[in-house]
């Protein structure tokens, strides 16, 4: 339990860390005054300045932020007039449209940075990859398999099934070639009590297995007694790893984003959300889990949610990246800076109702729990 919630304290830190540091980094680069760079949310609990920045630890050990020179300012005269030129164009306000853009879309480019890193190293590290073979994953003691010999790693290669006269003499064969799982369990099915010959292939070579699929078995086994798959570990080189790491985060963006769109959807139209859309406690089990499965599993789940984050802040709502990214659009078209004070209103009620959304999910995640 505790080292569960260690990973899943440690995760939501590195999503929201790496998130702001794609802010950070972009404002530094375009000569944004930083005025400070947080790990963890306030109060503060200790701050130390490193040239114009202060880089400081707080009480809420999850995320950070990034408080940027005249990001609240706007059109505040009195401020701009005690500032001086050569203050004001190091503000953020001052920067044009392109500039306010890329800072903030930097953050959600870093999450998605991540999400390919990650995925790429594991691509390189070895992926289960569905194939057009079939091998045994475990065979089941005191089962038809086991009786026989049949092993772990062995390929199934054919079904060969005696075609009997009235005399209960073999007239002929019926050769079913195996490629992946449903062939073999239908073709089992259908002659549950009868004896059948397997094709297998083991160490290179091909051998022959008689075997009974049995008619009464547990309920958690099969008629054979074996686990089968059709997935096989492949590595990728290391110059191939991130162009697929690049794809695949790409097919899995627009996943995730039909995915949001259409919870989004079922909320504002007050239909009920799918049970697997998840909340912090939601996200809390999956690391649990995560965890119990190993490392790779951990690091699945941090990319997964890394792109999950940079879709989310990508959307033009009110609080969120995307929708402070929607006034800094609308005053490149207008011209017209919107009232400082205005923008800040509407960017608080838009925390509220993700608030209250936040609130929903979690809701959804107890009824889910509590009803197994």
């Amino acid at each position: 339990m505790l080292i569960t919630a260690g990973v899943f304290f440690v995760i939501l830190s590195i999503l929201i860390l790496i998130h702001e540091v794609g802010h950070f980094l972009s404002a530094k680069k375009l000569g944004i005054k930083v005025e400070e760079f947080g790990f963890g949310l306030p109060p503060r609990i200790y701050g130390k300045k490193i040239g114009e920045t202060i880089y400081s630890l707080n009480a809420l050990p999850i995320g950070g932020f990034v408080k940027l020179f005249g990001e609240e300012w706007g059109e505040d005269e009195k401020n701009k007039k005690k500032l001086g030129k050569r203050l004001e164009k190091r503000a953020f306000y001052a920067r044009s449209v392109w500039q306010k853009s890329l800072v903030l879309l930097s953050g959600v480019g870093m999450n998605f940075l991540l999400a390919v890193i990650i995925i790429s190293y594991l691509f390189n590290l070895g992926v289960m990859v569905p194939v057009d073979r079939l091998h045994i994953e475990k065979v089941l003691p005191g089962s038809p398999a086991a009786a026989v010999g049949l092993q772990e790693k062995d390929l199934i290669k054919k079904m060969i099934i005696p075609k009997m006269n009235q005399e209960k003499k073999v007239i002929d064969f019926n050769i079913v070639e195996i490629k992946e799982g449903n062939t073999l369990i239908k073709t089992t099915k259908e002659h549950l009590g009868e004896q059948i010959i397997l094709i297998i292939e083991r160490n290179g070579q091909e051998l022959s297995v008689n075997i009974i699929p049995r008619k009464d078995y547990p309920s958690d086994e099969g008629p054979m007694g074996i686990v089968i798959s059709n997935y096989e570990e492949k590595r990728y080189p290391f110059w191939q790893a991130p162009i697929l790491g690049i794809k695949e985060s790409i097919i899995m963006s627009y996943e995730l984003a039909k995915g949001i769109a259409k919870t989004i959807w079922k909320l504002v139209t007050f239909q009920p959300v799918a049970k697997d859309v998840a909340g912090p406690i939601g996200i809390a089990q999956m690391t649990g889990q995560a965890v119990q499965t190993g490392y790779m599993a951990v690091l699945q789940l941090l990319g997964l949610l890394s792109l999950n984050l940079a879709i989310v802040n990508a959307l033009p709502f009110p609080a969120l990246d995307g929708g402070r990214l929607v006034f800094v659009i609308i005053e490149g078209i207008t011209g017209k800076k919107i009232r400082t004070h205005w923008e800040r209103y509407i960017h608080q009620a838009g925390m509220v109702v993700l608030l209250a959304l936040m609130l929903l999910v979690t809701l959804n995640d107890l009824l889910r729990i509590f009803s197994k």
